[in-house]
C-alpha cells in the first residue's frame, strides 16, 4: 500500500495567517464580546441562538474590515513605528491591493449577514461604526486629540449595536451602556497613547489631550474621565435595568480604576500609565459581566 503524505502548501497557510492577522483578532473579539453583552442584556432569554452566533460572526467580520482599512490607510506610518512595522502590509506579506479586496469581502459579508439575520437598524449602526473608525478616526490621528473623541464613538457602539440586534430599538438602556463604554474610551486611549508616545510621534500621531505632553495636565484629564465612570456605572441600577449588586461592583471597580489615575498624577511615568491601560482592560469586562449576571 502506498501511503503518501498530502502536499501541503506552506506558503498558502502562511498567507492565510497574514490575512487573519489583518483582522486583529484580539481586538475584534473584544468588539464581539461587547456586542454580545448588549444583545444578552437586551434579551437575556435568547430564543434563537443561531441568529446570535451569526450576528457575532458578522460583527467580527465588520470589525476586522474596518481594522484592515485602517492598516491600509496607515501603511506608510506603520512602517515607521517599531510596534507596527511587522504588520502584514508594511512587511509586504500582504499587498495593498490584496488587503483592499480582503476588506471589501469581509466588510460586505459581515453587513449582508447582519441585514439577513438582524435588522436594518443594526446594519446601519454597524456601517456607521465602520465608516467612522476607518475613514474619520484614522486620518484624524495625525490632526490632534479630537481623534480620540471621534474614535470613542465606534469604540462604544458595539453594545448599542448588540442591543439593537436583539430588540430593534434604541432605548434609554441602550444609551446608558453606550455612554459607559464611550467615557471608558478616554482613559483607555490616553493611557495607550502615553505608553506609546515615542512610537506614535514617529508617525505624527497626536492623541494625547491638551498640548499632547505626558504631564500633569494630561494625567488630570485621564482622572476626570475615569471619575465619570463611577456615577455612570450606577445608572443601570437607577433605571431598573440591573439590581443593586451591579451598582456595588461597578462602584468598587470604578474607585479602583480611579486610584490608578491618582498614581499617574503623582508620578507621571510610563509605568503608572501602563497600570491605567491594564486597569481599563480589566474594568470593562468585569462591569459588563456583572450587569449581565445582575440583569433584573
Amino acid at each position: 500500500m502506498n501511503l503518501s503524505v498530502p502536499n501541503i502548501d506552506i506558503f498558502k497557510i502562511k498567507k492565510a495567517g497574514f490575512f487573519y492577522e489583518l483582522l486583529k483578532p484580539r481586538l475584534s473579539f473584544l468588539v464581539v464580546f461587547s456586542s454580545g453583552f448588549g444583545y444578552m442584556l437586551a434579551s437575556p432569554s435568547v430564543n434563537n441562538w443561531f441568529n446570535l452566533i451569526v450576528f457575532l460572526i458578522a460583527g467580527f467580520l465588520v470589525s476586522g474590515a474596518s481594522i484592515t482599512i485602517n492598516q491600509i490607510l496607515e501603511k506608510e506610518y506603520d512602517g515607521l513605528m517599531k510596534r507596527t512595522l511587522n504588520r502584514p502590509i508594511p512587511s509586504n506579506n500582504i499587498s495593498k491591493k490584496e488587503a483592499i479586496l480582503f476588506s471589501i469581502i469581509t466588510g460586505t459579508l459581515g453587513l449582508v449577514l447582519m441585514i439577513l439575520f438582524t435588522n436594518v437598524m443594526t446594519t446601519l449602526l454597524a456601517t456607521i461604526s465602520l465608516v467612522l473608525y476607518a475613514f474619520v478616526y484614522t486620518p484624524l490621528k495625525r490632526v490632534g486629540s479630537i481623534a480620540v473623541f471621534v474614535g470613542a464613538i465606534p469604540g462604544a457602539l458595539p453594545p448599542l449595536i448588540g442591543w439593537a440586534a436583539a430588540s430593534n430599538v434604541i432605548s434609554h438602556e441602550a444609551i446608558i451602556i453606550f455612554s459607559i463604554q464611550f467615557i471608558w474610551q478616554f482613559p483607555h486611549f490616553w493611557a495607550i497613547a502615553w505608553v506609546l508616545d515615542e512610537d506614535y510621534k514617529k508617525a505624527g500621531f497626536k492623541l494625547l489631550p491638551g498640548g499632547g505632553a505626558k504631564d500633569l495636565n494630561t494625567a488630570i484629564n485621564i482622572m476626570i474621565y475615569t471619575l465619570f465612570l463611577i456615577p455612570l456605572g450606577l445608572l443601570p441600577t437607577i433605571f431598573g435595568l440591573t439590581g443593586l449588586t451591579s451598582a456595588v461592583v461597578s462602584t468598587i471597580c470604578g474607585v479602583l480604576f480611579l486610584a490608578t489615575t491618582f498614581s499617574l498624577m503623582k508620578d507621571t511615568s510610563n509605568e503608572k500609565a501602563r497600570r491605567i491601560m491594564f486597569g481599563s482592560f480589566i474594568y470593562l469586562p468585569i462591569v459588563q459581566i456583572t450587569f449581565l449576571i445582575d440583569k433584573i
